[in-house]
């Protein structure tokens, strides 16, 4: 398989602009739709994009290539791909004739308890998921209504065509969420407050101690949250982030390595590259060189 594009352009962040007449918060459009409307505004489509909302994203007749920072996905017909804010995206070179669906939505549209029951904080199951049998069917008739209901913009007033959509996002969500493995309930609390930790503080400190004593736990009671939210240790999870930050530093931005080291929290430069180098088997240059 090809990889998506070679050139190292600077990822752009993409604020939600609702659709003029659209309620605001969420919005249903075709796949290939998105090629000719980033070129109708002068946008390249295959651009790298740091999206501030969800996407859901299903594949139907045709697959679909897209990369969410740095893994290349595949979306078979009949797949779907669930991105959230924050991650940085690419198209593959297939977005023109693409034949699927994509649903936009701000963080907050949905209902508190429909965030909790889909299980939509982290871990987050970031591949391709494929429903079978009466599941397909199921997120089927949930996009298909809502995608009727989204264009029947003028039938209902603005406010009550906005709870309408809200009701079948929340449909085809937790259809969605039907397909993945949430994590056991007893560590998602633990997990989720580490997590909330370790972005915020990734920057700062990479020591499961410290972690550990600013939430009030053990660093034994992490490991063992981290373990079974994401299979990783919490020590694997720190430098996970850590790692995963670097890269989007390193492709996405002008930055040199001492000054993305600097940015991360580094106080020598060489200490850096060890890490990097450990964990990906090339150095920072090279990744830069040759991603």
């Amino acid at each position: 398989m090809g990889k998506i594009r070679q050139e190292r352009p600077e990822v752009r962040d993409l604020a939600y602009t609702p659709t003029v007449g659209a309620p605001t918060g969420v919005e249903v459009a075709e796949l290939a739709d998105l090629h000719d409307r980033s070129l109708r505004h002068g946008n390249d489509p295959y651009a790298p994009l740091r999206p501030v909302f969800h996407q859901l994203i299903g594949a139907r007749a045709r697959p679909l290539r897209v990369a969410v920072d740095f893994v290349e996905y595949e979306l078979r017909p009949g797949s779907w791909m669930w991105i959230r804010p924050g991650q940085v995206q690419r198209f593959g070179p297939d977005l023109a004739s693409a034949d699927g669906v994509i649903v936009l939505f701000k963080a907050g549209f949905l209902p508190p308890a429909i965030v909790s029951a889909a299980h939509m904080d982290p871990p987050y199951e970031q591949r391709p998921l494929t429903p079978r049998g009466r599941d397909a069917e199921s997120v089927r008739r949930a996009v298909e209504h809502l995608t009727y209901e989204y264009g029947a913009m003028s039938s209902l007033p603005l406010g009550t065509h906005a709870e309408v959509l809200r009701a079948l996002l929340s449909v085809l969500v937790m259809r969605l969420a039907a397909v993945r493995d949430p994590a056991p309930a007893a560590s998602r609390d633990t997990f989720h407050r580490f997590h909330a930790a370790v972005e915020r503080d990734h920057a700062v400190t990479r020591r499961v101690e410290d972690y550990a004593a600013a939430l009030g736990y053990s660093p034994r009671t992490l490991t063992r949250a981290a373990l079974a939210a994401t299979g990783r240790t919490a020590k694997q999870y720190v430098d996970d982030r850590v790692l995963l930050e670097a890269k989007r530093l390193l492709w996405h931005s002008g930055l040199s390595a001492k000054e993305v080291a600097g940015r991360l929290g580094f106080d020598d430069p060489s200490d850096f590259t060890k890490f990097f180098r450990l964990r990906t088997g090339v150095t920072p240059g090279a990744f830069r060189a040759g991603a």
